[in-house]
């Protein structure tokens, strides 16, 4: 196990074998990244942590398709518009 930065720690796959409660309650405090073969292969997080950045994804995804429904609209002519009444015919 080594800490590469004060909320990041590398765990080898025979570590988090070995040690799945301690490791468990690590991702409490920051990620933890596996390795498998010193290559990164996964990483743990907290599920707070995850609901953020999942909060952080939709937030930025509503803003781009808001600015795409914009630019859409801005572009647009009354004849690309169905009148409502007709539709419902």
């Amino acid at each position: 196990m080594l800490t590469i930065k004060e909320n990041t720690t590398l765990v080898g796959v025979s570590e988090l074998r070995k040690g799945i409660e301690k490791i468990l309650k690590m991702t409490s405090k920051g990620l933890v990244i596996i390795e498998k073969r010193h290559k990164p292969t996964a990483v743990l997080m907290s599920n707070e942590e995850y609901e953020h950045i999942q909060h952080i994804v939709e937030t930025a995804e509503d803003i781009v398709l808001g600015f795409i429904a914009h630019k859409r609209f801005k572009n647009s002519k009354k004849d690309d518009y169905i009148d409502i009444e007709k539709l419902l015919k």
